[in-house]
């Protein structure tokens, strides 16, 4: 899947280099935008499901969602291993798109990350553009555990989209979130 506005891939978290300079990771949930967006940005949601492989925690995540706001997650392994990934807020379009530098732990240098979110048909395509600042750097990033992490945190977020309920505010511009007994979600097929 190449583009924003194909419908398809529930499910599916593909991975694509579009430059030598960048990855390209896509998933597709069911879900409306805003409630993806939120997802995202909110420190609330954010350690029940971008966690990568099993075992991992989020003790820490902090999210200043604002132009020029800074976030920082920390991951701890059972084996008391962790990671931290830091980065400030570039720009903010609530609820499309996301733009961030990040900075990993370790001997990587930082990226610009682009987060798209587009919906069709009650579901929304995540696009996340990691631009490196070199090819080799790029190539080292691919090399690590990135794709399997990003692929089971996804696969967390769509069990965890479906243990929730999005209840529209009044105004619009809210999804809080009830959690759904096991069984009871009704059925949307129709």
């Amino acid at each position: 899947m190449h583009g924003t506005d194909e419908l398809g891939g529930l499910g599916v978290t593909t991975f694509d280099l579009p430059s030598d300079r960048e990855v390209r990771i896509t998933r597709v949930v069911a879900a409306p935008k805003q409630l993806v967006f939120d997802l995202h940005t909110k420190p609330e949601h954010v350690p029940n499901w971008m966690l990568g492989p099993s075992g991992w925690t989020m003790p820490v995540c902090e999210i200043d969602l604002r132009p020029g706001g800074a976030y920082r997650y920390v991951w701890r392994a059972s084996d008391g291993a962790e990671l931290t990934i830091a980065g400030t807020y570039e720009e903010i379009v609530r609820p499309d798109r996301l733009v961030s530098t990040e900075v990993l732990s370790g001997d990587l240098p930082p990226t610009r990350n682009t987060v798209t979110f587009h919906e069709r048909d009650g579901r929304t395509t995540i696009t996340t553009t990691v631009r490196y600042p070199s090819p080799a750097v790029r190539d080292a990033a691919v090399r690590t555990g990135m794709r399997d992490g990003m692929d089971a945190s996804y696969t967390r977020l769509d069990a965890y989209l479906a243990g929730l309920e999005p209840v529209p505010s009044p105004d619009g511009n809210a999804w809080p979130l009830q959690e759904i007994p096991p069984g009871s979600k009704p059925s949307t097929d129709d």
